[in-house]
């Protein structure tokens, strides 16, 4: 009897035994992929990237979750693409301006007056038209996964902009661009390349009359109160861009891959939906504080730029196709 219970103690010590190994086998070690942000916690981008990362965490079974980090604390987008490409950190939202800059293909996409409205603007997102040009820049290091709108930008400034001799002599801050700075000095003012976290002081001390860019932005970092008149010229709905470390992007079994994959394109419908919403609470919370909101006829700024979109239309095939692309969505 004794040999039999000590045979059985021994049994349950040797399940128990391969129990915990499996159990270690099986557990999963989550890699953590911080991203670089430059807005706040309030932004409908910052929202959507939440709830992407929860339901990254736990369809991967805990393989993969974000570590967001708002308010440009990594530092400007330019420097956290090149975070992105040495691995410092995983994942960064960056203006489409600012990869035009590893190829100019890019500039396309962000041409004044190619969207007709958010809606066309969605449509071509989640359609398959831009994969090529998201590919072509991966021998940089980093990976172009997907694409979020931020809504149209439009001038503000100290007074009402309504045609484009308003912008004379006008100095507005632009995204660091060529093509931004093209643009802006084609609609009548200077246009004055510098990171975002930068504007509010430079408008205040005066290095620049001021900036260009979305409603939600605008009430987020409290433009308003140095430049409170928010002018609809509409003149540019330029997408923010979703990359990732080559790397890290390439490393991911292929199950998890598609996972993160659905679930980006997931996001990007999600956050066109929250930032109609945060667009009409922005304006609310901006005209509380004296703002006025200016509407424009935009056909003169429209006729201003013609001569950049076709430059830019022009500089490769591929622009020529993708312009094209585009444009068939917009029906």
């Amino acid at each position: 009897m004794k040999k039999f219970l000590l045979l059985i103690g021994i049994l349950l010590i040797f399940l128990v035994g391969c129990s915990d190994k499996k159990d270690k086998k099986t557990e999963v070690q989550t890699q953590i992929l911080k991203v670089a942000f430059n807005q706040s916690e309030k932004h409908p981008q910052y929202k959507a990237l939440e709830e992407f990362s929860k339901k990254l965490e736990a369809q991967t079974n805990g393989a993969y979750k974000l570590e967001i980090s708002p308010n440009a604390l990594l530092g400007d987008q330019r420097a956290t693409v090149e975070l992105v490409q040495n691995g410092v950190i995983q994942m960064a939202i960056v203006g489409n301006p600012v990869v035009e800059n590893f190829n100019k293909d890019f500039a396309v996409i962000g041409l004044p007056y190619l969207y007709d409205s958010l809606e066309h603007q969605k449509k071509v997102f989640l359609s398959d038209i831009l994969k090529p040009l998201f590919k072509s820049v991966s021998s940089n290091g980093f990976e172009v996964v997907g694409i979020f709108t931020a809504g149209a930008r439009c001038v503000y400034t100290n007074k009402a902009i309504t045609k484009p001799g308003d912008l004379n002599g006008y100095k507005i801050r632009v995204m660091q661009s060529d093509t931004m700075k093209k643009m802006l000095d084609s609609m009548g003012g200077i246009g004055t390349p510098m990171g975002q976290g930068e504007v509010y002081t430079a408008i205040q001390q005066g290095v620049i009359e001021g900036g260009e860019n979305n409603e939600v932005t605008y009430v987020d970092l409290k433009h308003y109160e140095v430049a409170p008149y928010f002018s609809y010229t509409n003149h540019l709905m330029v997408p923010d861009l979703i990359i990732i470390n080559e790397k890290v992007y390439n490393e991911m079994t292929p199950e998890n891959k598609k996972i993160f994959d659905d679930l980006v394109k997931e996001m990007i419908e999600n956050e066109f939906k929250v930032w109609n919403e945060n667009v009409e609470a922005a304006k609310k919370i901006a005209k509380e504080n004296g703002a006025q909101f200016i509407e424009v006829n935009i056909k003169p700024f429209q006729e201003s730029v013609k001569q950049l979109q076709e430059e830019v239309v022009n500089i490769s095939d591929t622009t020529k196709n993708i312009f094209e692309e585009v444009r068939k969505l917009s029906n």
